[in-house]
C-alpha cells in the first residue's frame, strides 16, 4: 500500500476516536517499526499545523490516541463564556452575535448544538446598551496606541452631553459594569493619576506621531489600577481605615487591596487604598456596616 493511502487510513481511524496499536498496524500494512514511527511523526506534524490536537502514547494500553481536547473548548467552557457575554452587555447586537457564533464553532459540532439550545432564548432577546455603538475596532486602535506609546487626541462626550477635546497619553483599557474604559494621563505631568474615559463616549480618535516615554519601573498596570478604583471614579490615591461588620468575603472581593488590621467584636478593622472618591461612595452604600475611622493614613 502506498504511504499516502496508509496515512489516510491511520488518520481516519484516529479521527473516529479509535486507537492505533503498533503490532496490529505493522501486521495490517506489512511495515516495520521505523516506518510506523515515521507515519506517527508525519501525522503529529499535520495535526499540529491544523490545530487538530496531538497524538499521544497510552502506555497503559500500549497504543496511540488522538487527543484533541487542548485545541477545542468544551461545551461547558463555551456555555460559561456565552453567559458572561450575555450578562455583561458589553457589545452591541451585531458584535455580540458574531462573537457567540465564533465561540460555538470552537467546540465539537454535537456540543455546539447543546450550547446553542441552552442560550438561544437569551441570545435572541439580548439587550444591548443604550449607546449601541460598535466597539471592537476602536478598542483595538486604542490598544495599539497604548502599545506604541503614542499621544492621542480625542473628542469626548461627557455625561452632561458637552463635547470636550483632550490630548492624552493612553496607558490602559479596563472593563467594569457594562462599559469599557480608556485610562490615560493628561499632558500636564503634575497630575499623577490617570483620567478615565468611557470608550463608547469617545466620538473621534486621532493617533499622533508623538510618543511618550514610560520607564519600565513606572510602567502603568491596568490590573493594579483596577484593584484601587471603585465605580471608575479616578483621582488621587487615598488610604482609608474603617470598621466593617458586614460579610467579609464580599468586602475582599469588592476591595482587593483591603488589608485586615485586626478583628473586633462583630467585625474587622480594615485599611484600603483607592483612587478618587469611589471608595467613599461604596463605603456609604454599606450603611451601618461601615464606620470610617480615618483617611489618608
Amino acid at each position: 500500500m502506498l504511504s499516502s493511502f496508509r496515512l489516510i487510513e491511520l488518520h481516519d481511524q484516529l479521527s473516529k476516536g479509535e486507537s492505533l496499536e503498533k503490532a496490529e498496524i505493522l501486521k495490517k500494512f506489512g511495515i516495520d517499526a521505523k516506518t510506523f514511527q515515521r507515519d506517527i511523526d508525519r501525522l503529529r506534524c499535520y495535526y499540529s499545523e491544523k490545530a487538530l490536537g496531538d497524538i499521544k502514547y497510552d502506555r497503559q494500553n500500549n497504543c496511540y490516541r488522538l487527543d484533541s481536547t487542548p485545541n477545542d473548548l468544551s461545551k461547558k467552557e463555551v456555555f460559561a463564556l456565552c453567559k458572561i457575554l450575555i450578562e455583561s452587555r458589553a457589545f452591541n447586537n451585531q458584535e455580540f452575535t458574531v462573537i457567540v457564533d465564533k465561540l460555538l464553532k470552537l467546540c465539537q459540532k454535537k456540543d455546539a448544538k447543546q450550547v446553542y439550545q441552552a442560550i438561544n432564548n437569551e441570545r435572541v432577546n439580548y439587550l444591548e446598551l443604550q449607546h449601541g455603538k460598535p466597539l471592537i475596532d476602536e478598542i483595538w486602535e486604542l490598544r495599539e496606541a497604548i502599545s506604541d506609546q503614542h499621544v492621542i487626541e480625542i473628542t469626548y462626550r461627557r455625561a452632561d452631553n458637552k463635547i470636550k477635546h483632550h490630548e492624552v497619553k493612553p496607558v490602559g483599557i479596563v472593563f467594569s459594569e457594562f462599559y469599557f474604559y480608556l485610562l490615560a494621563f493628561q499632558m500636564d505631568e503634575t497630575i499623577k493619576y490617570p483620567t478615565v474615559f468611557r470608550i463608547d463616549r469617545i466620538r473621534t480618535v486621532r493617533v499622533t506621531n508623538r510618543t511618550f516615554p514610560i520607564p519600565y519601573r513606572q510602567r502603568f498596570s491596568e490590573a493594579e489600577f483596577k484593584k484601587r478604583v471603585q465605580f471608575m471614579y479616578s483621582g488621587e490615591l487615598k488610604k482609608v481605615r474603617f470598621e466593617f461588620t458586614g460579610i467579609l468575603e464580599s468586602l475582599l472581593d469588592k476591595l482587593p487591596t483591603a488589608q485586615i488590621e485586626k478583628e473586633v467584636e462583630g467585625g474587622v478593622i480594615v485599611r484600603v487604598e483607592s483612587f478618587g472618591n469611589g471608595i467613599e461612595m461604596w463605603l456609604r452604600s454599606q450603611g451601618d456596616k461601615v464606620k470610617i475611622l480615618g483617611k489618608g493614613i
